[in-house]
């Protein structure tokens, strides 16, 4: 079955009250590094971040994620870049809900990458991913992505420290797929 289309455009500002109410859904947040406490941002701080990255203040590279009858769905960024060792660490999130598991995610991701090997010209994408986020891991297999190893203890969430693996792509093997 071939992937939805997704276009990823810059963001606005009439992006932060999606924003903010899928802050509000911890299945969506679960696996995101956000602040503990619930709710993990006000309306003001989901302004702030996108005011941040559409300055492009913040280090991030940050898209929404629009599906082709224009709904905004989620969002997707490269952040960390390394200039010298041209790579970059790339984030996700479907944050709707209703279309988790039905392509849009991967679709996304692999806009994504092409946004960071064709227009930043990075030779390598890396991620970071809970080792109970087992959808996401066999998305991040089936995109080409090879487990660089485990960082243990890597994030603090809910209370205890959690185990993640590190991920990557070159853009030799991106271009194959």
């Amino acid at each position: 079955m071939p992937l939805p289309k997704v276009k990823l455009r810059e963001l606005n500002l009439s992006d932060v009250e999606d924003r903010y109410e899928w802050s509000l859904d911890e299945q969506v947040t679960k696996h995101l590094v956000v602040p503990d406490e619930y709710p993990p941002f006000t309306r003001e701080d989901t302004e702030q971040w996108i005011k941040l990255c559409i300055s492009k203040s913040n280090g991030y590279e940050q898209r929404a994620v629009i599906t082709e009858e224009d709904k905004h769905i989620g969002w997707v960024d490269l952040k960390n870049f390394d200039k010298v060792n041209k790579n970059a660490e790339l984030g996700i999130a479907i944050g709707d809900r209703k279309y988790w598991g039905k392509g849009y995610g991967m679709s996304a991701l692999l806009e994504m990458l092409r946004v960071g090997f064709l227009e930043f010209n990075l030779v390598k994408v890396w991620l970071r991913v809970d080792i109970d986020n087992l959808s996401a891991i066999k998305s991040y297999e089936r995109a080409g992505f090879i487990n660089e190893g485990l960082m243990r203890k890597d994030r603090y969430r809910k209370g205890k420290f959690v185990d993640r693996y590190r991920f990557s792509i070159l853009k030799e093997e991106f271009i194959k797929v």
